[in-house]
């Protein structure tokens, strides 16, 4: 059984994406207790599935390693992956939450040798890489996952293949008896850091993502870039694995639209001025790369990155709504619609497109287990209502990374008071 050690004076943070992580460390550095949960098998969030960061270009491996061994340093965090808050009781000061734990059927005895992924023959989607691939049923799920402890999928328990995982285990890791659980803790107050989730694009009807192979979303397109994806960094078609030396940028693909996201998200802009990088640096002068867009919103310090990407002529810029996407006999996605900059109709063929789609909150205000305020995208609003219960990063709203760790350190700072004040009630 799991045992959690929680008190009042607690702080609980609910998701271990960078917001998360940041609100938690923030608040045990500064001597409270934290109860960290993560419904992934590995903190870091959709961070840790990025390429490379905006404007500096730099891997996200710089700023989530010097997290991780401030993490690893720090007695007062206790860390539960695979868990799930499913219930919320009580006020400010004085919260009983209830947490569900899904089978690791791996114990911290895992040394992350790798002998159950040999062992392993049959094969599960790569949830990491958004099901661009696939992975044995013992997987790592990422290469800098913390905890770095295998996860063994439940199609194989019970089964020949699952017994010899088992036995390739020389350190008695691999515990495929274990059952879900569920725990009970206390806490003083609540960071809720869940995150984002990009928009589901097939709902986009007319851009026909999920039946043009060749259709992808920007969080797959930054996969496919990494060398460590599924492709081994190779920006190449998912129909037929011809390299995408032509690559069309879709902006606002369901964001500000009524039918679809309200809000603008704020990091697709640069992320597919990012993502035109990864063209040029795949294929030189022979990447072309062109961005549908209806206005560039590159503020602050992101100007002076948009003016380099737009001076580049290998990038074209085509202000314009997409209409819609056709598919060429060849597997060409073709574009359709008006350039509003002289107002001419094109038909442009591409080797791939990729979808800017927008955030949304990984977990509505509507389906937190607990009476929380929220806008009308569903990202949670400060309660006065509810006073020990705090959003962070991009629970809140759609942010940058930048923006979340500012969030979530506010956050944080929010629930030390609210555990202060308890401390100070019962002194």
């Amino acid at each position: 059984m799991t045992s959690v050690v929680a008190t009042n004076q607690t702080i609980l943070v609910v998701g271990g994406g960078i917001a998360g992580m940041t609100a938690a460390l923030e608040a045990a550095e500064t001597g409270k207790q934290v109860v960290l949960v993560e419904k992934n098998p590995y903190l870091g969030g959709r961070t840790v599935q990025l390429y490379r960061y905006f404007p500096k270009m730099c891997h996200p491996s710089c700023g989530l390693e010097i997290n991780l061994r401030r993490l690893k340093a720090n007695p007062r965090i206790q860390v539960l992956t695979m868990a799930e808050v499913t219930g919320i009781t009580g006020d400010k000061g004085n919260y009983s939450v209830t947490v569900k734990l899904a089978p690791r059927y791996v114990n911290e005895s895992c040394t992350a040798c790798g002998e159950c992924n040999k062992a392993a023959t049959s094969e599960v989607a790569d949830a990491f890489n958004y099901n661009l691939g696939k992975v044995k049923a013992a997987y790592l799920p990422a290469n800098m996952a913390y905890p770095q402890r295998y996860v063994i999928d439940g199609s194989v328990v019970g089964t020949a293949e699952g017994e010899a995982i088992k036995a390739a285990c020389k350190y008695g890791a691999v515990d495929l008896d274990m059952k879900e659980e569920v725990v009970t803790l206390n806490a003083g107050a609540i960071v809720w850091a869940t995150g984002w989730q990009p928009y589901d694009a097939a709902k986009i009807t007319p851009y026909r993502y999920g039946e043009f192979k060749n259709v992808i979303t920007n969080v797959e397109f930054e996969r496919l870039a990494d060398p460590h994806g599924p492709t081994g960094g190779k920006i190449v078609r998912p129909s037929d694995g011809k390299e995408a030396k032509n690559v069309a940028f879709i902006q606002c693909a369901g964001s500000r639209d009524e039918n679809h996201l309200r809000h603008c998200s704020r990091f697709c802009c640069m992320a597919s001025l990012k993502q035109t990088r990864y063209v040029q640096e795949a294929y030189g002068d022979e990447g072309k790369s062109t961005v549908y867009y209806i206005d560039i919103r590159a503020i602050d310090r992101f100007e002076d990155f948009y003016q380099e990407v737009k001076a580049n002529p290998n990038v074209s810029f085509v202000k314009s709504k997409v209409a819609r996407i056709s598919e060429d006999t060849n597997g060409d996605p073709r574009l359709w619609g008006v350039n509003t900059e002289g107002y001419v109709r094109y038909s442009e063929p591409h080797d791939l497109v990729v979808l800017a789609v927008g955030m949304e909150p990984s977990v509505k205000n509507v389906a937190i287990p607990a009476e929380v305020m929220g806008d009308s995208s569903g990202f949670v609003m400060a309660d006065p209502s509810n006073a020990g219960i705090f959003g962070a990063g991009c629970a809140t709203n759609a942010l940058d990374v930048n923006r979340a760790v500012q969030s979530a350190t506010a956050a944080a700072l929010r629930a030390i008071q609210v555990v202060n004040q308890v401390a100070r009630a019962e002194a």
